[in-house]
């Protein structure tokens, strides 16, 4: 439990009126404000090694230039608990706040790097990564796509749905990545074909992080699910959705999303997102939870208000020097099953998670058609293509795209923080 010393001093460090003497910091248009302070890893150009930095405006504050930390092993820093990361975010902010005794010292140290010049790397190293399937307007959409007089399968309400995906490819903002081949069936065909897939898709998710272990046969509480949180990032689970159709009976995603998947580099912690809290609802016709997915906690602040957005620069946008195109915006708060609930239901029967392992949310598509997270849904199974701005239209991905994820969260008299970009580039298939 926090200490109330220590609770007042979270608090403060969420003041929207807090300021910094990074001066960056303190556009309203940043991502990073000093009310946001998430966790990163980087390299600078002479670094062999990853450092462990805080974004702060357009800057990386390298914590153990700081002395704020003796060691830059991010999972350590992690599994060491809530209260040593409360205690971290604290001095971190009152490091960087306006007037700060620290501000000297860290600009002599040479704490401080431009973002510009940083390398970012993974955010910690991830053993093990869990999708699940918590956005039910994408699971209803794709649904109706393959049954459309049953498109919600019996479980989706009662069990969070996951499978294990794969932990090898998965790369941070920035990189790209070769179309995949494998196997399809062509409709009336009664044999399949080897090539490259010609329906790739991205997902729109968040990620989120595991901090503390739990032993192997000791299930986590929903209660206690959070104490096992970091914190949160965005995520983007490219998928071959021809190879996706052909394979996924019986067993589930194998070679359509194992591939490549795009993580954003910095973690937005849980306590910078305490303002932005709010009820977890579910239509009152849909059945209760099974208790162990069930709390009056959960109910009152399960769900998180992160604004999510989609955007498409092509390889022709590009070339003539036009900015990327918004494709849609949905937001993690109509998502069907809640991050406490993911943790309580991923260990119930004994599972051990690791500090560093990723848990994907699924595709968080919002109720309207234009709040679709993947292009499965926005040109209704490639059969509506879109139109972009410069004349170009996609129902699926072409080789050249890059696709950016955005998130964001925002509420009348608090601070806007942000999650920074997640972005990745398709190119042709080898």
């Amino acid at each position: 439990m926090t200490s109330p010393s220590l609770d007042t001093a979270l608090k403060r460090s969420r003041d929207p009126a807090l300021r910094s003497w990074v001066e960056s910091a303190n556009d309203p248009d940043t991502d990073f404000p000093i009310q946001n302070l998430p966790f990163g890893r980087f390299r600078r150009a002479t670094d062999t090694d990853d450092c462990i930095g805080v974004a702060i405006g357009d800057q990386v504050l390298d914590l153990q230039r700081a002395r704020l930390i003796d060691s830059n092993d991010m999972n350590r820093l992690m599994a060491s608990g809530r209260a040593v990361r409360e205690a971290l975010r604290v001095a971190i902010s009152s490091g960087l706040a306006a007037g700060s005794a620290s501000q000297a010292e860290w600009q002599a140290s040479g704490a401080l790097l431009a973002q510009s010049d940083a390398q970012m790397s993974l955010p910690c190293q991830i053993g093990d990564y869990t999708d699940f399937y918590s956005g039910i307007h994408h699971a209803r959409t794709v649904g109706k796509l393959f049954r459309p007089e049953n498109p919600l399968l019996p479980n989706y309400k009662w069990v969070p749905v996951g499978y294990h995906g794969r932990a090898s490819s998965i790369r941070v903002s920035g990189h790209s990545f070769f179309r995949p081949r494998g196997q399809t069936m062509a409709a009336g065909a009664s044999t399949p074909t080897f090539g490259p897939s010609q329906r790739l898709d991205y997902e729109l998710e968040l990620g989120a992080i595991i901090a503390v272990p739990n032993a192997p046969g000791d299930p986590v509480s929903i209660e206690e699910a959070e104490d096992h949180l970091f914190g949160f990032t965005l995520l983007n689970d490219w998928s071959a959705r021809d190879i996706q159709a052909w394979e996924y009976q019986p067993l589930g995603p194998f070679l359509s999303k194992n591939f490549a998947t795009t993580l954003s580099p910095w973690i937005v912690t849980l306590e910078a997102l305490q303002p932005f809290r709010v009820p977890f609802l579910r239509p009152a016709a849909d059945p209760a939870p099974l208790p162990y997915l069930d709390s009056a906690g959960n109910r009152a602040r399960g769900a998180i208000d992160i604004t999510l957005e989609v955007w498409l620069q092509t390889a022709a946008m590009q070339q003539a020097g036009m900015p990327a195109e918004r494709l849609s915006r949905s937001n993690y708060r109509d998502a069907y099953w809640t991050v406490a609930q993911l943790i309580a239901h991923h260990t119930v029967n004994g599972c051990n998670l690791c500090s560093g392992d990723l848990l994907g949310t699924g595709t968080l598509s919002g109720p309207a058609p234009q709040q679709a997270g993947s292009l499965l849904e926005l040109s209704d199974g490639g059969k509506h293509a879109l139109q972009l701005a410069n004349g170009e239209s996609r129902t699926f991905l072409h080789d050249g795209d890059t696709i950016i994820l955005r998130g964001y969260c925002e509420r009348e008299g608090m601070r806007r923080i942000g999650f920074g970009a997640c972005a990745g580039t398709l190119v042709a298939a080898r």
